[in-house]
């Protein structure tokens, strides 16, 4: 009945075998040390690049707006986690998503921390000031705060002393970073009128977020 099952589903035998192949390498006790090595990568790249004066006739433009970009792929990484496994069947992705959330919130403080120190001189009226006149540093501030209360409850203790209800209602905001960090790179762009990348990054969140509402909607008839 298995073997009915399985041919019925139209899902190839070889994608099967693959699918498992992955998940094991997924379930690997290397797999977290792996991919932490690998979320790291792009910071200690671009430490190297500034002390070594390769980022640029602008250095420290560059190193913002690069932490930015981080922040916005990870993003659209550990939104990506959720379809994938549904997807590909590859349910072990899901040990990586906690580690990997908490390199969105490492890359969007790092961010923060660089536009503070070199456009600010961590003058902290002048921040304030400048985060009550600009709208896309508002929007990208107020970003970085949900990101600090999904970071702060990313650990079990915080999910049984918020219970699982509330704990995912409170995940879902989320989705809301997600808006408030295209915007914040839409605005950010806008003055040099460059929206290339904005629409990759825009679109890439669209479906990911795309494909969770069509799920939603068709819970009752897949039921």
């Amino acid at each position: 009945m298995d073997s009915i099952a399985r041919r019925a589903s139209g899902v190839p035998a070889g994608s099967r075998v693959t699918g498992s192949r992955i998940n094991r390498w997924l379930a690997h006790r290397a797999a977290k040390p792996v991919g932490f090595a690998l979320a790291l990568l792009p910071f200690a790249w671009l430490v190297w690049a500034a002390l070594s004066d390769q980022l640029g006739a602008n250095p420290a433009e560059a190193l913002i707006r690069s932490l930015g970009d981080w922040t916005l792929r990870g993003l659209v990484l550990v939104l990506a986690i959720t379809p994938l496994r549904t997807v590909t069947g590859w349910v072990a992705l899901a040990r990586l998503r906690r580690m990997l959330g908490l390199f969105v919130f490492f890359y969007a403080c790092m961010h923060l921390l660089a536009y503070a120190w070199f456009d600010m001189a961590f003058s902290l009226p002048g921040i304030v000031d400048d985060v009550v006149k600009r709208p896309f540093i508002l929007v990208g501030f107020l970003g970085w705060l949900l990101l600090l209360a999904l970071a702060a409850t990313s650990f079990n203790r915080a999910i049984r002393a918020l219970g699982a209800r509330r704990w995912q209602m409170l995940h879902r905001a989320v989705y809301i970073v997600a808006g408030l960090a295209v915007l914040h790179f839409y605005w950010m762009r806008s003055g040099k009128n460059d929206f290339v990348e904005v629409a990759v990054y825009a679109a890439a969140l669209a479906v990911l977020l795309g494909w969770r509402l069509w799920r939603r909607l068709a819970k009752p008839r897949i039921a």
